[in-house]
């Protein structure tokens, strides 16, 4: 079952890590989300601008949707990075019914209910910016 409690060590290294970048409007409140719900612990902190929390061999590195950091500067033709969307991290939990049911109890806000796919149940939640986290039971 998963926890909030953060995952094992897996000695990561550059190698054999993956680091996905969220565009988030409020980073000390991201990073205080990963970390208190989803079993994530800061790996790298430079709040109130940028933070990278961690997870066995996954990186969120969460940069502000303002400021000075790489990840908020405008494209060439003017549109700006903001959070959102559809693409996501999938977190694999053993029971999905009390993980949802425990993040509600906190105010966690849930984009679906829980659906039925060939290969486990899955849920969709928000983090505070709006980016997607799927939560997933495999059968």
């Amino acid at each position: 079952m998963f926890s909030a409690q953060p995952a094992p060590s897996s000695n990561a290294t550059a190698e054999n890590t993956v680091t996905v970048r969220y565009i988030v409007k409020d980073v000390p409140e991201s990073a205080e989300f990963y970390s208190k719900h989803l079993g994530f612990t800061i790996a790298l902190d430079a709040r109130p601008v940028f933070a990278v929390v961690a997870r066995g061999p996954l990186r969120l590195a969460l940069s502000g949707s303002a400021g000075p950091g790489g990840g908020s500067r405008p494209m060439p033709d003017g549109r700006r990075p903001e959070p959102g969307g559809w693409n996501r991290i999938q977190i694999a939990v053993g029971d999905l019914a009390s993980e949802v049911e425990r993040l509600r109890a906190v105010g966690v806000r849930f984009r679906n209910e829980t659906v039925k796919g060939s290969g486990g149940l899955q849920i969709l939640l928000d983090d505070p910016s709006g980016n997607p986290i799927e939560l997933f039971q495999a059968y």
